[in-house]
């Protein structure tokens, strides 16, 4: 091993909205603002999510292959209609694809996400 997993880096064009929304999704708190970036995670001594606020930023148009996925979280639900209800008050948007076992989604930013039950 050479090191340990740290954080997820997320371009954005709103680190405080965005992060909002994904405190909302997953349960974590906020463990620092200096505005143009933003950290969520369980807690200070453990890995987390940062998001960085980009000056110009083009959101993934996924599926279509013009601007990729660029990265995506899944997120582990216990029933994907209630998740689904759940994201959607939060200002995701629904995309193509998906199955029996996961949905896939836009955060309010663009990014691509998938709630999954697997």
């Amino acid at each position: 091993m050479i090191g340990t997993w740290h954080g997820l880096i997320i371009d954005c064009p709103d680190p405080q909205a965005l992060s909002a929304f994904y405190r909302e999704v997953l349960g974590m708190v906020e463990v620092q603002d200096d505005g143009d970036w933003v950290v969520i995670g369980i807690s200070a001594d453990q890995p987390g999510i940062a998001f960085q606020q980009a000056e110009v930023y083009t959101p993934s148009t996924w599926p279509d292959p013009a601007v990729p996925q660029q990265m995506h979280l899944d997120v582990k639900v216990g029933d994907l209609d209630v998740g689904e209800e759940q994201v959607l008050e939060l200002g995701a948007r629904r995309l193509e694809g998906g199955g029996e076992t996961f949905r896939v989604f836009a955060d309010p930013a663009g990014h691509p996400f998938c709630l999954v039950t697997m």
